[in-house]
């Protein structure tokens, strides 16, 4: 992981982290899949699995190969059409299929790809899970990341039950920050000024942009 320099730039990344704030000629075995019946805890110990393996394997890797191992798990592990829905408000209902699924797919390439750019390598640092809290109909699953200076980054991810996989609906930075509520208001204003055509094209960009950055 990037070790960061100044303030701005650690609480910047904290951020990242939380957002929730995701192939090259180097052969990489696919990611474990989440085992039938696994808990919403699984979920994330996936996510995180995945995460440290791209770390670990960082520079050899580079960042297009990082991408192509962890879009698949972002797929997986988040329920990005659900996702995608809250953060574009009553929009999404006056949208038709074709739409919805051209801002899913983008929403969760910018995932995808904040994720590649920022696991870029390892100096020691922890992805653990730290608990489970059931509650009537979802689940919250706190963890850490602990950074190479031993400073803890706090990160609970809130899951829904999607058939027979628990999957991750909204990231929470310090137990309050939710990554899913900032997106709903960046993608508000985005929608008010360029309409939801305009949001796909910013979405992709900037997953491009970061996908294109030096790793």
């Amino acid at each position: 992981m990037r070790s960061a320099a100044t303030p701005g730039e650690r609480t910047s990344r904290r951020s990242v982290l939380a957002g929730v704030l995701l192939s090259v000629g180097v052969l990489v075995a696919p990611p474990p899949a989440v085992a039938a019946g696994a808990s919403g805890a699984d979920t994330v110990r996936s996510l995180y699995g995945t995460l440290l393996e791209c770390m670990q394997s960082g520079p050899a890797l580079g960042l297009s190969g990082r991408y192509a191992r962890i879009e698949p798990v972002v797929r997986r592990v988040f329920d990005v059409p659900f996702m995608t829905r809250l953060a574009v408000g009553p929009e999404w209902e006056r949208l038709n299929d074709a739409r919805r699924q051209q801002i899913s797919q983008a929403f969760a390439r910018y995932i995808a790809a904040i994720y590649a750019q920022r696991f870029d390598s390892y100096a020691g640092e922890v992805l653990r899970v730290t608990g489970e809290q059931p509650t009537s109909t979802d689940t919250v699953v706190t963890s850490d990341i602990v950074k190479s200076d031993g400073e803890p980054v706090q990160i609970s991810y809130l899951l829904r039950q999607n058939g027979a996989a628990w999957q991750i609906i909204d990231v929470y930075l310090n137990g309050t920050i939710s990554e899913l509520a900032t997106r709903r208001s960046e993608f508000g204003s985005i929608l008010r000024a360029q309409g939801i055509d305009g949001l796909i094209v910013i979405l992709n960009a900037k997953a491009d942009t970061l996908a294109a950055r030096p790793s």
